[in-house]
């Protein structure tokens, strides 16, 4: 099958998340048929490098041969069954693993099928939890971070703020209380990143102060808020954070559903700031990007509080078809192997600083605000102007020619606004790696020319465009 045959049927029945479907009748799709490694290949036999882990899943690249056999071995076993009164034996291992893995003091492993749903499992029990020690179902609320973003399910964009995928259905959710984020791009003058998260944390403390009684948890992604631009702080915030809910009685629930398993330098990003969280959220690598899969680890105190007789009505009533799917389980198995026999984490440091060199001249761009790195997160800010930070108009899409311009030369960059990423695949090279940045490097030259890339194209060159 070729990439257009393959295009026609699938623009025939297909609905593709995250995409105004319109925009296909000028910016082609692009057919996979295959991956290995760092490589994605269409059906005509082009390869493009998945710089961006296929939406931050996928830790050890395409068809790797170990989660392979994992997955072949337990399919002729059991492929699913219901976990409800049942268990089976890759799901108990893959929770004692985790448990033993995980910041000390989590304990406890309850499953679910994706990010979202592991956000809302966390926000329902923190919730009830309050309920059933205290009687209160006033400790109700949620603290959120300014510019977070925590998934796409009611629950889960009540507690984000990323405006673009929020603003639409506000009438249909409840409302958060919004802290400032400790954000290191946005320092003042003089400020240091422990600054700003000194700064966002004193703010953190007084609405704890004042409305702690109605607060049940707050919740925070750890070291960088992903889809909200890739933008970075410093661990002091998570120590303060963890203290300031300590004092007053607040629930902390991390979401590490991006930047969990390595993607931050160490295994969880919560382990910088030397804190636990009262709920661990936990997906995307968690399967090594080959299936769906999420969990809410929590504390032992958190499982008793729902620990009692039937009639009591205390149990949490929450579930998903496929939770503790044991073919997932067997490809979390293998990952989690793969980080004990192959020193991920010492070679990845080793990855993320040759990431840094090669993107370090990226920094003198005259359209480049920022250069920032967490690990193997790397971050490129594509301004207007680089003395004020102005930000380009977001319809002029400057992220897309990026996008267009990496795919004409092999490699997949799906940019955030104007903000360019990498969070590749550990398995990448350094000579990859310089791959990587150099087609950014010449996609951001000719995404950042005036007039804008798409402003007054139209319709019908667009197809054209950069070609």
């Amino acid at each position: 099958m070729t990439n257009a045959e393959l295009i026609a049927r699938d623009l025939a029945v297909l609905w593709h998340p995250c995409t105004q479907m319109k925009d296909h009748e000028w910016l082609p799709l692009v057919p996979i048929a295959r991956g290995e490694g760092v490589w994605l290949y269409d059906c005509d036999g082009k390869r493009y490098l998945d710089a961006i882990s296929s939406w931050w899943t996928n830790l050890f690249g395409h068809a790797h041969p170990r989660i392979n056999a994992a997955l072949k071995d337990q399919l002729d076993r059991l492929e699913h069954v219901i976990l409800a009164g049942f268990s089976h034996e890759p799901i108990v291992a893959l929770s004692e693993k985790l448990v033993a893995r995980a910041p000390h003091g989590l304990a406890r492993a309850f499953w679910c099928d994706n990010g979202s749903s592991a956000i809302e499992a966390a926000l329902k029990m923190s919730f009830h939890y309050w309920l059933n020690v205290s009687g209160r179902p006033d400790k109700r609320r949620f603290v959120t971070l300014a510019n977070s973003y925590h998934g796409e399910t009611l629950g889960a964009l009540a507690v984000g703020d990323v405006r673009l995928f929020k603003e639409t259905y506000a009438p249909l959710i409840h409302d958060a209380i919004t802290v400032p984020s400790p954000d290191a791009y946005l320092a003042a003058p003089g400020e240091s990143a422990v600054d700003v998260a000194r700064r966002a944390a004193a703010a953190l403390e007084a609405v704890l102060a004042t409305h702690s009684e109605d607060i049940a948890a707050l919740i925070v992604e750890p070291l960088v808020q992903c889809a909200g631009g890739m933008r970075m702080h410093h661990p002091e915030y998570l120590r303060l954070a963890r203290a300031a809910c300590d004092r007053f009685g607040v629930h902390l629930i991390a979401d590490e559903i991006a930047v969990g398993f390595g993607r931050t330098g160490t295994l969880f990003a919560c382990e910088q700031a030397g804190i636990t969280p009262d709920f661990l959220c936990l997906s995307k690598g968690l399967t090594g990007g080959y299936l769906p899969m999420s969990v809410v680890l929590t504390r032992e105190d958190v499982y008793q509080a729902f620990y009692d007789d039937y009639e009591t009505l205390k149990a949490f009533l929450h579930s998903h078809s496929y939770t503790g799917n044991a073919l997932a389980a067997r490809a979390a198995l293998a990952t989690l192997a793969l980080f004990d026999d192959d020193e991920v984490l010492a070679r990845n440091r080793r990855l993320a600083t040759h990431m840094g060199r090669a993107a370090a001249p990226l920094r003198e761009h005259p359209h480049v605000a920022d250069v920032r790195q967490t690990g193997m997160i790397l971050a490129i800010e594509m301004v207007r102007d680089k003395a004020t930070r102005e930000p380009y108009p977001w319809q002029e899409r400057r992220g897309l020619a990026v996008y267009r311009h990496a795919l004409m030369r092999g490699a997949l960059l799906r940019p955030l606004g104007n903000v360019i990423y990498f969070m590749p695949p550990y398995v990448i090279t350094e000579e990859q790696i310089d791959f990587m940045v150099e087609v950014a490097r010449e996609g951001i030259e000719i995404a950042t020319l005036d007039p804008a890339p798409f402003g007054d194209v139209p319709a019908a060159g667009r197809i054209g465009w950069m070609a």
